[in-house]
């Protein structure tokens, strides 16, 4: 008899469906499976033929061929146990009388018949959903995490003799209850840490702000123990909240990593990542034989953190060059291509010298060749490609005694959502354009006008910055931003001078030493 069950796999952020055929005939007794697979669906036979015995089911002596189809598709996942044994037992004359060819199937079965979660449920769920599919078999572990698709029934299910009872007649179908339609929500993020603790370094702070309000990349520069580590790890507590399509999207990428939490749904907030400088560029940008997301894609919509980046292995940092520029990465294995968002705002943090006191040369005693090859660790393509570059001054005694607190986080994020506010008017007819720091050149020339005396003051700048047209764009585009915090339309000669400013780092560390 033939059969044939609907199911899904994951290939980059999406999942993409597919059909598992069964057919079992008389015949010499074997067991054959088709279809592109990966090692560990082919070992699902083993696992299916126990847990199915371990119930109190046998597969008779027959000749039993499984196919999944379509066959270009390479299929990977423990996620494919489930319809595999659905459309075996209904191959051999299980469920005749209910009509499953609307329904789907996902999970893992252990060797008891106990339904296991699986990583990559959220995209695999949106796909069926989009094919027009009417409900999903999932495990319970992971039914948060399918409910937050709307529009798709999700039945959760713990094992395997409460599927088969449920699927025994429609009157136990139809009486099965569904997962909880799931109801987002807007984030309300509870952090333990807030820019109020953060004393003095107020040039820092001021950068911060400028670089969350455009979603511009910062690095961070000064003595060791100033405060830029501490700043950094504050930066997620002044990004407005995420919004639905931006949680899904990180959600996604958290399934498939496998990084969702036991019944989550969604992450809530935006991400922090900060690998360690051992950190290997597989990891870094996402890959593997069967493609996995790395860091930058774990980042996405949040924040990608480099402390002392200039100890990151110079292959590892080159990578990021076309991340930064696209934001998205895209990973060509023989098995296919991969594509991965990887919009993500890059905070980065170095300290002057290897020792980290330079210039005070009553502290740091490090040669000069050391000190300029540790500099040099961050190449001049890399550091064209961020936006702003702050240094950090070192903190006085008054500084560590006083008790007045700065400014706390949610009132920095109030004025932070307003400017993004503005962002969102001006590009909402572009839809690969949120925030001023992703204009390109055509929308630069648009909305960064300037006077005649800005542009002879932007000109005198070029000239004596030495700007690259990359900095040069880069240079516009903070001034956007910092005129939209001020509320100008137009970008004035203040706005220039202050992203100016956020400019001199390169000059130090390739032109001369300081």
């Amino acid at each position: 008899m033939y059969s044939k069950i609907i199911s899904a796999v994951t290939k980059g952020i999406n999942g993409i469906v597919l059909f598992v055929e069964a057919d079992s005939s008389n015949g010499m007794p074997t067991f054959v499976m088709v279809g592109n697979l990966s090692q560990n669906v082919k070992e699902a036979e083993e696992r299916i033929r126990t847990a199915l015995h371990n119930n109190d089911i046998d597969i008779p002596p027959k000749r039993v061929t499984v196919n999944i189809t379509p066959a270009d598709i390479k299929k990977d996942g423990t996620h494919l146990d489930l319809p595999l044994a659905i459309a075996i037992l209904k191959s051999l004359g299980y469920f005749s009388e209910v009509d499953i060819r609307n329904y789907a199937f996902l999970g893992e079965i252990g060797l008891d018949g106990k339904i296991i979660a699986t990583r990559g449920i959220l995209p695999m769920v949106t796909s069926l959903k989009e094919y027009g599919i009417k409900g999903v078999f999932v495990p319970k572990d992971n039914a948060n995490e399918a409910s937050v698709i709307g529009g798709i029934d999700v039945y959760a299910i713990s094992h395997l003799k409460e599927i088969i009872k449920i699927l025994d007649s429609n009157d136990n179908f139809f009486s099965a209850k569904t997962h909880p339609k799931y109801i987002y929500k807007e984030s309300e993020e509870n952090y333990n840490v807030d820019f109020q603790d953060v004393v003095g370094q107020n040039f820092l702070k001021r950068a911060c702000e400028v670089a969350v309000s455009g979603n511009h990349n910062i690095l961070f520069s000064g003595p060791a123990g100033s405060g830029k580590t501490m700043i950094a790890k504050r930066i997620p507590t002044i990004m407005p909240p995420l919004s639905l399509k931006e949680n899904i999207e990180i959600s996604k990428i958290y399934s498939i990593a496998g990084l969702l939490s036991k019944g989550a749904t969604l992450l809530l907030k935006r991400p922090f990542r900060a690998p360690h400088h051992s950190i290997t560029t597989t990891t870094l940008i996402g890959g593997g034989n069967y493609p996995i997301p790395g860091e930058i894609s774990l980042a996405h919509n949040g924040v990608l953190f480099l402390d002392e980046i200039p100890l990151f292995s110079k292959f590892c940092i080159e990578t990021l060059r076309q991340p930064l520029e696209d934001k998205e990465i895209n990973i060509t294995r023989l098995k296919g291509a991969y594509e991965y968002p990887a919009n993500f705002m890059l905070v980065a943090a170095m300290n002057p010298c290897p020792c980290g006191y330079y210039p005070d040369r009553n502290r740091c005693n490090c040669k000069i060749t050391d000190i300029r090859r540790y500099q040099r660790g961050i190449s001049k393509p890399i550091l064209e490609r961020i936006d702003i570059c702050a240094e950090a001054s070192p903190l006085q005694y008054k500084d560590m005694t006083s008790n007045q607190k700065g400014e706390c986080s949610k009132d920095i994020r109030e004025r932070i959502k307003k400017v993004r506010q503005i962002q969102n008017e001006r590009f909402k007819n572009y839809s690969k354009i949120n925030y001023n720091a992703e204009m390109t050149n055509k929308e630069i020339n648009k909305f960064c006008i300037l006077e005649e005396e800005e542009k002879e003051y932007l000109e005198k700048i070029f000239t004596v910055k030495k700007l690259s047209a990359r900095t040069y764009h880069k240079l516009l585009k903070v001034a956007r931003t910092i005129a939209d915090m001020g509320g100008s339309e137009n970008i004035k000669k203040e706005h220039l001078i202050e992203a100016a400013s956020y400019r001199g780092l390169e000059e130090k560390l390739f032109d001369e030493l300081y």
